[in-house]
């Protein structure tokens, strides 16, 4: 609550000075804002805070604008927001401003202005200085489904090219068919009571000898599931070496991950109580290098 509406209240600007002290009820946040309790104020409340501060207009971008889109990712310790290029008032503790002239359309989350998922992904990969970083960030909305690549490149074209050539590096050379894969697949498990599987398994004989690829293997079972295959027939027959070994295999395409993701999920779990109810194959996995690292 800020000094004006609580002088509306009836609450004096030196009363509530008072009742901001040490020991007092309430809790000073930013210069004119207050919290009517005197506990550790929650994300949501900051957030909240920001907002009556720096006034109408402004949106919240990075790492908040991800979480109120769905994405699982750490906050940042700061609070970023965009906010309008006039905008002279001076940060508080807290909260980092980026004064721009292309303020979003904000996607409103619990009553609160977000930026778009592309565009906070950017503003959160900007300010990175590790080129690894940058790469998990920029996977993040294509893990998730909110975006793609042609939006983030979009979206960098489109706004200051200031600190944009290690993110522009990185994006070009980022495949997101199996990073958007992996995400669609990962949903899909959250469907299902299953343990966690190893992905990106390559299945080889006791000898070491390859047999085919698994996208996802659950070891002590001997499942497979390949989530990227082609329709139709085509795609080669590693799959008939490797159900030749016993390993209980569920195949689908990406498509089927979008369209029947419930459909997918069922046949999973049918394959899980099959293969634990069958011999282990006398098969070994070995880890490949993971498509996507936004998991």
């Amino acid at each position: 609550m800020n000094l004006e509406q609580l002088r509306q209240a009836g609450v004096s600007g030196r009363r509530a000075r008072r009742l901001c002290g040490p020991g007092g009820p309430w809790r000073r946040l930013h210069p004119g804002v207050v919290l009517l309790r005197n506990t550790a104020p929650t994300r949501q409340q900051l957030l909240h805070a920001a907002l009556v501060r720096y006034g109408p207009g402004v949106v919240i971008t990075g790492a908040d604008a991800l979480q109120a889109h769905g994405v699982k990712c750490p906050a940042e310790r700061e609070i970023h927001l965009l906010v309008p290029q006039e905008c002279r008032v001076v940060p508080s503790e807290g909260v980092r401003l980026a004064r721009t002239a292309r303020l979003p359309d904000p996607i409103e989350v619990d009553g609160l202005p977000f930026a778009p998922p592309a565009r906070a992904t950017l503003d959160l990969a900007r300010s990175e200085p590790d080129p690894a970083r940058i790469r998990h960030l920029l996977t993040l909305p294509l893990y998730w489904g909110l975006s793609s690549r042609r939006e983030l490149l979009a979206e960098l074209e489109a706004g200051s090219q200031r600190g944009t050539a290690a993110v522009r590096k990185v994006l070009r050379e980022l495949d997101e068919g199996p990073i958007q894969a992996h995400g669609l697949a990962t949903r899909v498990l959250d469907r299902v009571p299953l343990p966690p599987p190893s992905w990106d398994q390559t299945i080889c004989d006791r000898r070491g000898r390859r047999i085919g690829e698994a996208d996802a293997w659950w070891d002590e079972l001997g499942l497979a599931w390949q989530y990227r295959c082609s329709p139709g027939t085509g795609g080669g027959f590693s799959h008939l070496a490797l159900a030749a070994t016993g390993i209980v295999l569920v195949r689908c395409t990406v498509r089927q991950l979008q369209q029947v993701p419930q459909e997918v999920a069922q046949e999973l779990a049918r394959a899980f109580g099959e293969a634990s109810r069958t011999p282990r194959p006398k098969v070994r996995a070995i880890p490949q290098t993971p498509a996507g690292d936004a998991a």
